[in-house]
């Protein structure tokens, strides 16, 4: 019997068939139902053979990552696939799958959940490597199933490939296709390749020539393998959907698996060109030089746009396609860094004999972090940046947002994105790392210092400008004087409504609520009396303008005084007597208390609070008022209105109580917080793991 883990389209089986009895038989030979049959069952092992060499080293990738975006972190999560290449538990996946990623949790093929650490990254192939923490599997012992490469050069246009992994986070499922094309590159001129981006700033593809494919993928195939009917690994998946896939040829991603495993990155060189084919240029031979970087190593060497490179190190050269720019480009990258590169080259009547000094390719885009206390996310500055900015250098740390109502932003001048921080009080500041020693060392005093200094480059010019780092509570609302009130609530009764219910002149105040716990409760008001006069004064209300007129007359009692209602009820006047007490504070006169670590503002909670929730008077905590979107507060799942009722462990009666909690999590750190908290009717525990200290984003170090 047929293992039942993936069905394959009987559509799909049946166009196979065909496609492979037609080459076997001439046309005027009829085939037998029988041979049909057998080819028919041959091709689905086939296929089963070489789905069961890969799909058991399938895992599902979940992602937590670690975003910074208008001045703040953001924790996020996303999903991908992978395959596992060896015994050690390495996985094969792409870079954008693993990109800001800080945890990673793997789920094999047997449904086992473990963790695995980042090995490395390499954003110009989209491709990473993680590994599996085999201590944690059922049997430690127990061999890991593994995936094998095959060779990407030998695929054809029309090979049948299978493309494997966990579409829209779903488990494991397979589809099957056929090679469209071997050398894919996006040109946007025709000539041109564009430079596709994983993030902004981030270019990525220089070296490939795409394996495209008609295997149905889509968001959460990423990562995955394209497998050919031997049962290897001929590409992996990165892009595509409704019909068209992209993977990465299995040549190109061995060496830089192999190149991750082994030094956490992959070293290449540049010598800073870009190149254009000879098509539509008039040119017989060579290449011609599209860009020179200023002070590149080629720019040193004299090489100019609009030359034609004819030889490389000595080799005739001709590039007269756009897919053959690829392999250029990767020819140079894996030149020993350092090393000469001797350049033939043509410039008009004149041939010319240059060499190159490779340099090292460095990324395109720089870590990242976030100083919560002044509201800055700043990044570092690598050569390409500063190279797109204009910037004289790559001393410094680039603001890359700041938060609204922060100290940077309420600054004058205020930071904006792009401004490169150069100075901190009188420390120079010449790398991210020295910005957030700097940044420590301050948030770290006994005492913030009021104002501080900080010295800023904006697109050339030097600017100075002042932040208070020293957090400032908001002011609590203005409370009225209390006074005298009885505990209803009422609904004006204006002349046309009085006139529906059957006394047109006796306006008034319905009863829409008697307050429990309250004189008025223990009174014999009830739900449905219309109060007509307060001490022998009758009301006359002309509108809704008077809505509020009942507790305005109220209020002009003595408090624990005697008030006489004359209430209508059921078409009988009856007079009833009801002792004043305290007006309650309410809500918008509640003290209030901003937590900045979370970004959370909280109330405590008020006589009318309980009355709406239906608390009784054992039920204590503070209100969340607001979030900050975005926030560690909007992270851990907690929502305005939630009552916080404990915070890992400690009761929250008040305001009081939390701010005590809140600087105690703030001075322990913990790795993890816990809010209990009541909404509506269910008691729910959200848990959240903040980075307490500004760290910066390195890949390579994050956590498992």
């Amino acid at each position: 019997m047929r293992r039942p883990a993936t069905v394959v389209s009987h559509t799909i089986i049946a166009l196979l068939s065909l496609s492979v009895v037609l080459p076997m038989v001439r046309a005027e030979e009829p085939v037998s139902p029988e041979r049909s049959d057998r080819l028919r069952e041959d091709l689905r092992a086939l296929i089963e053979s070489a789905r069961d060499q890969v799909f058991p080293a399938l895992v599902h990738i979940h992602v937590s990552t670690v975003n910074y975006w208008g001045g703040k972190e953001r924790k996020g999560a996303s999903s991908g696939s992978g395959t596992i290449i060896s015994k050690d538990g390495y996985v094969v996946t792409n870079q954008h799958v693993t990109n800001q990623g800080k945890r990673f949790r793997c789920t094999l093929a047997d449904k086992q959940e473990v963790t695995a650490e980042l090995i490395g990254e390499d954003a110009l192939t989209d491709l990473a490597v993680i590994k599996l923490d085999l201590s944690e599997l059922k049997s430690p012992g127990t061999p890991l199933a593994v995936a094998r490469f095959g060779s990407s050069s030998e695929i054809e246009v029309g090979d049948y490939v299978m493309a494997m992994g966990s579409p829209l986070s779903l488990s494991r499922s397979v589809t099957l296709g056929i090679v469209s094309n071997t050398e894919r590159v996006f040109a946007g001129d025709g000539a041109d390749i564009d430079a596709m981006q994983l993030d902004a700033g981030q270019r990525t593809g220089l070296f490939t020539r795409w394996i495209q494919h008609d295997a149905l993928i889509q968001p959460g195939n990423s990562g995955g393998p394209l497998v050919n009917l031997k049962g290897e690994i001929i590409g992996v998946n990165e892009l595509g959907g409704n019909g068209i896939g992209f993977a990465i040829p299995s040549d190109l991603a061995r060496q830089v698996v192999d190149d991750l495993i082994a030094h956490g990155e992959v070293p290449r060189s540049a010598i800073g060109v870009s190149f254009k084919s000879i098509r539509k240029t008039g040119f017989e031979h060579g290449v011609l030089i599209n860009s020179v970087i200023e002070g590149s190593p080629a720019a040193k060497a004299g090489v100019e746009p609009g030359d034609l490179v004819l030889r490389f190190n000595g080799e005739p050269l001709t590039v007269r396609f756009t897919e053959q720019i690829p392999p250029l480009l990767k020819r140079i990258a894996d030149s020993e860094i350092g090393s000469t590169i001797g350049l033939t080259i043509k410039r008009g009547d004149e041939t010319l004999e240059l060499s190159v000094t490779t340099e090292k390719l460095d990324k395109d885009i720089g870590s990242e972090t976030v100083l919560r206390g002044w509201g800055v996310t700043a990044a570092e500055i690598t050569p390409r940046m500063a190279l797109e900015r204009r910037l004289p250098d790559t001393t410094g740390a680039m603001v890359s947002g700041t938060r609204s109502g922060s100290p940077a932003q309420i600054a004058e001048p205020p930071l904006q994105p792009g401004d490169i921080i150069r100075r901190v009080g009188d420390v120079t500041i010449a790398s991210l790392a020295d910005l957030i020693e700097t940044y420590t060392e301050i948030q770290d005093r006994e005492e913030l210092p009021e104002y501080l200094l900080i010295e800023f480059d904006r697109w050339g010019k030097n600017h100075l400008t002042v932040i208070k780092p020293r957090p400032v509570d908001p002011e609590d609302p203005p409370r009225s004087i209390r006074k005298a009130w009885i505990g209803v609530a009422t609904q004006p009764i204006v002349q046309e409504l009085a006139q529906q219910l059957g006394h047109p002149e006796q306006t008034g105040f319905r009863i829409t609520r008697v307050y429990p716990r309250t004189t008025a409760a223990e009174s014999d008001l009830q739900v449905g009396d219309i109060i007509i006069a307060l001490n022998g004064d009758p009301f006359q209300l002309r509108g809704m303008q008077d809505a509020s007129l009942f507790q305005r007359q109220v209020k002009r009692l003595d408090i624990d005084g005697a008030a006489k209602l004359t209430v209508l009820r059921k078409g009988e006047t009856k007079e009833i007597t009801v002792t004043t007490e305290r007006t309650r504070w309410e809500p918008t006169e509640a003290r209030r208390l901003t937590d900045r670590d979370f970004e959370m503002t909280v109330r405590n909670v008020t006589f009318f609070d309980r009355d709406e929730n239906q608390w009784d008077e054992n039920t204590k905590g503070v209100i969340i008022e607001s979030i900050e979107r975005g926030s560690w507060a909007a992270e851990a799942g907690l929502r305005v209105g939630d009552l916080i009722q404990e915070i890992n462990g400690m009761i929250v009666k008040g305001r009081g109580s939390f701010r005590r909690s809140m600087e105690k999590i703030g001075k322990d750190q913990p790795e993890r917080v816990r809010f209990k908290v009541l909404r509506g009717i269910q008691t729910r525990f959200q848990f959240f793991e903040p980075e307490w200290s500004p760290k910066v984003n390195d890949p390579a170090k994050s956590e498992s």
